[in-house]
């Protein structure tokens, strides 16, 4: 009896002596925040290549309401949650999708941004709108939201060719060279980039019938107490006008609801 009250008393005191990542990330004095920097206007490189976007004062904000010192760890893409499972970084502000499968993987906050897709194009391919990229080569970002879209479109039309990519960068560059015919991408990337004349020879073709793109933070998903500080962190975004301030910064226009029509939250 002695011997199982000693190991009962050691499992709570080791439960008790463990932090959770929230007091590991003020206890460091430091927020690790995964962004992409080549995805114009969120995330991006400035002449003196310097982190700016959306997603770079996010993360400086969030670090701010810590009390902690901001650390921006540029991350393609493909390696957004990789780099959150090997611990490179601490949270992700990487306009990631929430998707279920992601869910499995990582905990999400909820949504901090929402995307409308659009279609961008070579002026010599023949791509006046999204129905004619029809039998035509497209591509897209691997693994993003609109890359799985794209993709199953190419198969349901049953002819054309889908390309996947590293990096918008290599879409843009791809898309300006020729060897793409079309994409679809966020309406901000697009127009940032054809905005930057670094692409010459693309245009956008206008919208995309894909669903509007809600994207959020994400950590660890047993992390609750920092997945609950993000969402409040959103909340307080929104209710103090911080998150209007930064879309009218960054994109212009009007400001999208991150509100999904018909659900919860």
């Amino acid at each position: 009896m002695k011997t199982l009250i000693t190991a009962a008393v050691l499992l709570v005191s080791a439960g008790a002596a463990q932090a959770d990542k929230l007091d590991d990330i003020i206890s460091s004095g430091t927020l690790r925040c995964a962004v992409v920097l080549d995805f114009p206007p969120m995330g991006f490189r400035d002449e003196s290549n310097n982190p700016q976007g959306f997603d770079v004062d996010y993360c400086n904000d969030l670090a701010a309401a810590l009390g902690v010192t901001a650390e921006i760890v540029e991350t393609p893409f493909p390696e957004r949650i990789p780099a959150l499972m090997s611990g490179r970084v601490d949270v992700g502000v990487a306009s990631t999708s929430d998707t279920l499968e992601r869910a499995k993987t990582v905990g999400f906050s909820i949504p901090y941004f929402a995307f409308e897709m659009a279609v961008t194009a070579n002026d010599k391919s023949g791509i006046t709108s999204y129905d004619t990229m029809k039998g035509k080569v497209v591509g897209a970002v691997a693994g993003t939201y609109e890359a799985i879209a794209l993709e199953e479109q190419v198969k349901a039309w049953g002819e054309g060719e889908f390309r996947p990519y590293q990096t918008q960068a290599d879409v843009f560059l791809a898309l300006s060279q020729g060897q793409l015919d079309g994409t679809v991408s966020t309406s901000t990337v697009a127009q940032a980039n054809v905005k930057s004349g670094n692409y010459p020879g693309i245009a956008v073709m206008g919208k995309a019938p894909f669903d509007t793109d809600y994207v959020a933070l994400f950590t660890n998903r047993e992390e609750y107490g920092l997945i609950n500080y993000l969402d409040l962190f959103v909340n307080q975004q929104v209710r103090t006008g911080r998150y209007d301030e930064l879309y009218e910064k960054w994109v212009g226009g009007e400001v999208p609801s991150l509100l999904v029509p018909n659900s919860y939250r």
